[in-house]
């Protein structure tokens, strides 16, 4: 049995959910640009609030962990572990994309042959991404991929594959060509998505060092200065 309270920054979203034994309780988001550090802490409070529940109540702390935008993983991950030094709870990190994929799993509108492709804007056409199966199993792990029209080609030609993410948009003119590109402009992540992840991570007691423990930014983050 678990109680776990699961925040998720990484994109545009700022969403937090509560889970209880692999299972959704409630979730409160935001789909909405640099608001994250302003409505994260009200959004916990409102969830456990909302939900009857005490902080002690509950059994670990998960964080989509990356790859994603640089600021949003920053607060995400920092108000994570500061919870969890604050109660002594453990810390749970469920890959961003992972998450990402389960949450198109979870529709159970996905046939069994196509692969899941999530894509996390990265700017100009590169995106975050990677490739997964219909299970959830990785098929081509997470990496940083400047999208043309040559990008997934060779699984373009025998397999269907979900594009979908807030980086999808603006591949789909380059890799709509043929029939077996499918792009799911309805998809925004959320806090839901990390449950089932989470839940087995809690189960098998695969924590990480609160102390230590640091965003997947796949990227270095690079500050550019104006000219004057």
């Amino acid at each position: 049995m678990s109680i776990i309270l699961q925040i998720e920054t990484a994109t545009t979203v700022c969403s937090v959910a509560l889970a209880k034994n692999g299972e959704t309780m409630a979730v409160k988001e935001l789909n909405e640009r640099n608001i994250h550090a302003e409505v994260i802490t009200s959004y916990i409070e409102g969830l456990m609030a909302g939900s009857g529940l005490k902080y002690d109540d509950i059994d670990a702390i998960a964080v989509s962990s990356g790859p994603g935008s640089y600021t949003g993983l920053r607060i995400g991950v920092s108000t994570a572990k500061g919870l969890c030094f604050a109660l002594d709870k453990p810390l749970i990190a469920v890959e961003t994309l992972e998450s990402m994929a389960q949450g198109i799993i979870s529709t159970g509108s996905i046939a069994d042959d196509t692969l899941l492709c999530p894509m996390i804007d990265a700017r100009r056409m590169e995106v975050y991404t990677a490739l997964f199966d219909a299970k959830g199993n990785v098929v081509k792990p997470t990496s940083a991929e400047i999208i043309d029209e040559e990008s997934f080609c060779g699984q373009l030609q025998t397999r269907k594959i979900l594009f979908f993410g807030d980086g999808a948009e603006k591949c789909r003119p380059v890799l709509s060509a043929g029939p077996n590109a499918l792009f799911d402009t309805g998809f925004i992540n959320s806090a839901s998505h990390l449950t089932q992840k989470a839940a087995e991570k809690y189960a098998a007691g695969k924590f990480e060092d609160v102390a230590y423990f640091e965003p997947f930014y796949l990227k270095d983050f690079l500050v550019v200065q104006k000219k004057h």
